[in-house]
């Protein structure tokens, strides 16, 4: 049953890695020198010393070299990580819940003696999945017929001897730059299919990480996405037929895998809040204004309190949602709504954090907006969450037609 009352496994791990960020990633996350500049590079070291912690592997089962955690671990490892640095987090979340999927259920035996060994013994060992954007889509296509010539990606072409061709564009996919396993979904004759594809693959071209500032012309560009991603192209890219991923023409990503990634990425929207609300009281409790603390003045600490309801109750809606995610029983069985919790979380999360973020960038006054202060970063980093993929005007729709009953037609 959903219980609240956390392992002492899961508080272990809990520990270790709020110390690992305490004393090793918010000292450089957060040095001036690195919040001033636009630029902000993946941190490659301490994401390396955290794949040799075993985070990167953590949702693995203990037969394939991981630690068995499940989605509720992941997001209390995934917070604490975020509280500390929200693009080292992110780049973890991908790899974790792609090989939780790939690993454990997707891949032929073949296949995951092919790549487990790899992904398991090298720490620099990161997925990442190139597909057709299904928000997107869904927030132009609603009540349209889905256009397949009016979306990007890739194509597959079957050839005489089995193998495939693919060609394609995908303006952006998560974590490109550190990918040494890319799972590609390319429209068929036949569907959508999934191909394994590695690094260094002849016709397979990731493109430089996104830039913050174009040298070019001088101009600075939004950063919408946390952690590294870049362009992937595919120039006539030929793999065999054994790269299938599942069945052809049948995605391998089924509704469990989009559950738990949201989860995720909403654990990691929670950590960005409690750094910026760990800060906030900090500073509160030093700054002295009429002879006293100013969090003991009304007005902050209203904000203050505000800032903690909205950490608990998104913290309460991922967990359930991750349990939820675990035992699909409970569903069945009416245990828990039949609403699509994982939306509910990410949706509530994205919103309450950002405004938790502005709430405590007030209680630094004008300090909060200076760049070599973290709490602009948090601002930042919450607005991406609030507006960049995987909520947009459209998100929300899931959870309309559960409450209504309504299937969309399939593209």
């Amino acid at each position: 049953m959903f219980n609240l009352h956390l392992t002492a496994e899961q508080l272990e791990f809990r520990d270790t890695v709020r110390d690992f960020v305490q004393n090793e990633v918010k000292p450089a996350a957060l040095h001036p020198a690195r919040l001033e500049p636009f630029e902000k590079p993946l941190l490659a070291e301490l994401l390396d010393y955290a794949s040799r912690m075993g985070l990167r592997t953590l949702a693995l089962s203990e037969a394939a070299g991981g630690a068995g955690a499940d989605t509720l671990t992941s997001c209390i490892v995934l917070e604490e990580l975020a509280a500390g640095d929200v693009d080292i987090a992110m780049a973890l979340a991908v790899t974790q819940g792609l090989g939780r999927t790939l690993f454990e259920s997707a891949m032929s035996d073949a296949q995951r003696e092919r790549h487990l060994g790899r992904f398991t013994e090298e720490h620099a060992y990161h997925l990442a999945f190139a597909g057709d954007d299904a928000q997107a889509e869904r927030a132009w296509n609603y009540h349209r017929e889905d256009l397949a010539e009016a979306r990007g990606g890739a194509t597959a072409e079957k050839q005489s001897n089995g193998d495939w061709v693919i060609d394609g564009t995908f303006a952006f996919v998560p974590n490109a730059p550190i990918a040494q396993l890319f799972v590609v979904q390319a429209r068929t004759g036949s569907g959508n299919t999934a191909f394994l594809i590695p690094k260094g693959t002849v016709g397979l071209t990731v493109g430089e990480p996104g830039k913050a500032f174009d040298a070019a012309d001088g101009r600075s560009l939004a950063r919408w996405y946390h952690g590294t991603g870049s362009e992937v192209r595919f120039d006539a890219c030929r793999v065999a037929a054994d790269s299938v991923l599942g069945k052809e023409g049948a995605s391998a990503f089924d509704a469990s895998h989009d559950a738990r990634a949201q989860v995720l990425i909403a654990a990691v929207n929670l950590g960005v809040g409690r750094a910026a609300y760990d800060a906030a009281v900090d500073y509160t409790r030093i700054r002295v204004q009429g002879g006293r603390p100013i969090i003991q003045h009304q007005s902050i600490g209203a904000i203050l309190a505000d800032c903690a309801i909205k950490l608990e109750l998104a913290r309460t809606i991922i967990w359930k949602a991750a349990w939820a995610a675990d035992n699909p029983e409970a569903v069945t069985d009416r245990s828990v709504s039949e609403l699509p919790l994982h939306t509910i979380a990410r949706v509530y999360t994205a919103e309450a954090m950002h405004e938790a973020t502005l709430g405590a960038a007030e209680c630094f006054g004008a300090m909060g907006v200076m760049r070599d202060m973290p709490l602009q970063k948090y601002v930042h980093d919450a607005f991406v969450f609030l507006n960049g993929s995987g909520h947009d005007s459209a998100t929300k729709l899931g959870i309309a037609e559960a409450v209504a009953g309504y299937e969309r037609a399939a593209a």
